[in-house]
């Protein structure tokens, strides 16, 4: 959420040559896109089935699913600056919480007083609320903080999923309880997991770094933890010291965990100065991934106010802050999406960041892997959709309209205010001037009730066989103009087609059901470790298989890659298990499950139209 840097050069250009200049681009782009007419308006849901293989439906408060996140009001020395400086917290996590087999929704508020939101899938579909039943609705209190975001997993690999939220403030980490009545219940076991530490995070993933079968947790701080954001005590140097290279933010966590303690809780202990994962680079997001191959997790952080970062994981003993490509393009890196976007059997990470007509560009990275080429990441976003979103935050890869190529949603939009009163210029100004004078907020013009990026609309980016991506959003129905922060995908109903459910500041938590073309087909794959971590956080399937792009065409042998996630996009955590779509006339080969713990597993012609149970078969 990095402010601009002022323009260099403003240009002023008469209306005859701009539009001349926007009919030649109109022209080529229509020429290069065979969707072009189709995506310039909103059609209707069969309209869009028929011409993209699948069509979107918000239906939040049709399942019975009614939240409005609440922004936090922190100390009155921030007033001036508060609609920006707390603009985040709307955050949305999916795992079957109460192990019916149906995924459940997590979404986090950000003001004392306002609970967060558990809400459980009923067999007919609909949701209800649990969470002030289960014991994790009431997280934000003052003294403790506010949630920012949530990660599910096994923490102690009884079964059932265990779930962490993150915090400005003290985080807290939530131990399912085997109940015997069948109610579901958490208890805080923070303390004497030895969690209770005051952050300002942002971001946090699951990682078995060590493959010891017991996942570990990264926590990312951002604004430093000395800082209680309610009581600064007069201090208001709080922000960032650069805007391009800031260093000065709060400090990542790397906890390990040991296992039960002598009473039966969890214990964790830092091992971050140990293991050399630190970063105070304003941390926004965080994912884990064998990215090179190795065998290995490694940990990829988008950072605010300056480049990304990746820490190779040297076999468990210590992580290499390491040089593959990173160190420019990114300035205010807010999103970390995990993609096979070229079929070829690697882990891409699409970046997202800040652009805004005639005052930045900073443009979103679509990083090509290829370390296991020997070299580092390659950012092919050059153009186009892909780059520019305008203020863009979460984003997630899936396969929406099951032809065998992953897609990309990207959520948009900062401050929505007032439509006439914008803040860039102001932005422009302090953002102009020397590190001392940014770093304090007292030097900020006072933000009132202006918009910053404002309705902005979310992007659904449709891959063309991982060539380009074309933005279909609103072709295929997801029309909102709500200030994006989180999006996880899921298929909540088991219909073999990816939903949307996406997280608002300050606005509604929102599920996009979707329909796709059912003449094409898919399959899915649901992992539970033995010798890994029980939730199989960090493992991924590979498959093989081949398939037609379009009915009666020629079939074709297709790989494709997808990681089971432990964190990841800007505070989300996708549903566990992994979505394949296939195309028309799908023949699977094989599947190679690649285990946490080292081991490979493979599936032979796993049948398709089917979501596949997969217990790992190593000693």
């Amino acid at each position: 959420m990095a402010p601009p840097l002022p323009p260099r050069h403003p240009v002023a250009r008469s209306v005859v040559a701009v539009l001349f200049v926007g009919l030649l681009g109109g022209s080529w782009w229509l020429d290069r896109h065979p969707f072009a007419s189709q995506v310039a308006r909103s059609g209707t849901a069969a309209e869009a089935l028929a011409t993209f293989g699948f069509a979107l439906t918000e239906v939040a408060r049709a399942r019975g699913v009614d939240f409005t996140h609440h922004q936090a009001h922190l100390d009155p020395l921030l007033a001036n600056v508060e609609p920006h400086v707390a603009a985040m917290g709307a955050a949305i996590s999916i795992a079957d919480a109460d192990g019916d087999g149906r995924p459940d929704l997590y979404a986090t508020n950000s003001d004392f007083g306002h609970p967060n939101a558990l809400w459980l899938q009923q067999p007919d579909g609909r949701f209800r609320d649990a969470a002030a039943q289960a014991g994790v609705a009431d997280l934000n209190q003052e003294g403790e903080g506010v949630s920012m975001g949530s990660i599910w997993a096994d923490i102690d690999n009884d079964g059932d999923e265990d779930l962490f939220v993150h915090k400005w403030g003290y985080p807290q980490l939530l131990r399912n309880e085997r109940v015997p009545s069948g109610e579901l219940r958490f208890t805080d076991v923070s303390s004497p997991a030895g969690l209770r530490r005051w952050m300002n995070s942002n971001g946090a993933s699951w990682i078995d770094y060590d493959r010891d079968g017991l996942i570990d947790l990264y926590v990312a701080g951002y604004f430093p933890e000395r800082f209680d954001l309610w009581d600064l005590k007069g201090e208001t140097r709080i922000m960032h010291d650069s805007f391009e290279f800031a260093d000065n933010g709060g400090h990542n966590v790397l906890w390990r965990n040991l296992g039960a303690g002598p009473d039966g809780l969890p214990r964790f202990e830092d091992v971050t100065a140990r293991l050399q994962c630190d970063s105070t680079r304003w941390t926004l997001a965080v994912a884990a991934a064998d990215f090179d191959g190795d065998g290995w997790l490694d940990l990829y952080l988008a950072n605010d106010y300056g480049p990304e970062e990746f820490f190779r994981n040297v076999e468990g003993r210590r992580f290499e802050l390491a040089g593959v490509g990173l160190s420019e393009d990114s300035k205010s890196g807010m999103s970390v999406a995990l993609g096979d976007t070229r079929n070829a059997g690697t882990v891409d990470v699409y970046v997202t960041n800040i652009s805004k007509n005639l005052y930045l560009f900073q443009g979103n990275n679509l990083r090509v892997n290829r370390l296991a080429e020997g070299q580092g990441f390659e950012n092919v976003a050059r153009e186009g959709v892909l780059v520019d979103c305008g203020w863009a935050w979460g984003s997630q890869f899936g396969d929406l309209n099951n032809d065998g190529w992953q897609d990309l949603v990207v959520l948009n939009g900062f401050i929505s205010a007032d439509r006439e009163q914008d803040y860039w210029y102001d932005m422009s100004l302090v953002a102009g001037g020397a590190g001392n004078l940014f770093e304090d907020t007292r030097n900020w013009a006072p933000i009132g009730d202006r918009s910053l990026s404002g309705y902005e609309r979310s992007r659904v980016l449709l891959s063309l066989q991982g060539r380009r991506f074309l933005d279909v959003a609103g072709a295929v129905g997801c029309l909102d103009l709500f200030d994006g922060r989180a999006v996880a995908l899921a298929d909540l109903r088991g219909r073999g087609a990816l939903d949307l459910v996406v997280a608002n500041q300050k606005g509604p938590l929102l599920v996009y059901e979707n329909q796709v073309d059912p003449a094409r087909d898919w399959v899915s794959f649901a992992l539970e470790g033995t010798a890994s971590n029980r939730s199989a956080l960090g493992a991924s399937v590979t498959l093989e298989w081949t398939a037609a792009d379009a009915a009666g065409a020629k079939p074709a042998d297709r790989t494709q890659t997808r990681v089971v996630d432990g964190g990841s996009g800007f505070c989300s955590q996708n549903e566990r298990a992994l979505h394949f779509g296939l195309g028309f006339g799908a023949r699977i080969t094989r599947a190679v499950v690649r285990w946490p713990s080292g081991h490979a597993q493979v599936l032979v012609a796993p049948g398709v139209r089917t979501r596949h149970a997969v217990r790992e078969d190593a000693p």
